[in-house]
């Protein structure tokens, strides 16, 4: 269930966040449902399927970094945040993939996600990423099938980029522009089987034309190129995504997210 009270509200809001404008669309008791038409690139191919974003907001526990059961007995403990959970599905030959990763964005406080989460299932066998955000760093916890993949645990000090479709939907302002340290995307580190750790970007912003606007994000050293396109009016939705990586041999894969159905509504029921 979603609490859709101001528990965890307080007087300051992130630079950008408009309270009245926020609270009259986030909190009604809704979540927000995006369906995607998916283009995966996998295997030297693109393999057709379905991409799902959900934001929805909900009371985060600042101690443990799970969701608040009761955040009106927690008050002290219940933080605001934006979370999305976002799936992708689609198959390569015989066997499905399926992927999701959460992300937990504060709302009103000026501090990074707490917490992201990122799995991928397909028939070879699955495997799991956890980032918690404390003491400055995140703690990385990497669990797989793969021998060299887990389990494993370290410490990265950068900003996670699939935080900048929640960013971008609480404000666009709000994405760090120019020179970045990035942790690269938790999904994308999985699929190429590159070790997890940060990488300099560089992230540009511009418009589109027809209140659209994109932001891109490149990573020279690993070859990754990442634009997220969006409307530029709150509540800023996301149109679509393009992610594109160039190998060391120079093949490159590009996988294209289209928005193609939008709606709020109580999912959990």
């Amino acid at each position: 269930m979603i609490v859709a009270g101001l528990s965890a509200c307080t007087p300051e809001s992130r630079e950008g966040v408009v309270e009245t404008q926020f609270a009259s669309y986030w909190y009604q008791g809704t979540a927000e449902v995006n369906v995607f038409d998916l283009q995966q690139s996998r295997y030297g191919a693109v393999r057709p399927g379905k991409a799902v974003l959900i934001f929805v907001t909900e009371d985060f526990s600042k101690s443990k970094q799970v969701k608040l059961d009761a955040p009106e007995e927690n008050s002290s403990d219940a933080q605001k945040v934006l979370k999305l959970n976002m799936t992708r599905d689609f198959v390569t030959g015989v066997y499905p993939y399926h992927t999701m990763l959460s992300v937990f964005t504060p709302v009103y406080e000026e501090s990074p996600a707490p917490k992201l989460t990122a799995s991928v299932t397909e028939w070879c066998g699955q495997s799991f990423t956890q980032l918690n955000h404390k003491s400055g760093k995140y703690t990385a916890k990497q669990f797989s099938y793969f021998e060299s993949e887990g389990d494993l645990e370290s410490k990265l000090d950068g900003q996670a980029e699939e935080e900048l479709f929640t960013l971008i939907r609480l404000h666009p302002d709000l994405v760090p522009l120019g020179n970045v340290t990035l942790i690269p995307s938790l999904i994308f580190q999985r699929f190429a089987h590159i070790p997890l750790k940060v990488e300099q970007a560089t992230i540009s912003r511009k418009a589109l034309g027809s209140d659209q606007a994109e932001v891109k994000v490149v990573y020279a050293e690993i070859g990754r190129t990442v634009t997220i396109r969006y409307q530029q009016l709150f509540p800023y939705e996301i149109t679509g995504f393009t992610e594109t990586w160039t190998k060391a041999n120079g093949q490159q894969e590009v996988t294209t997210a289209t928005l193609t159905h939008l709606r709020q509504m109580p999912y959990w029921k």
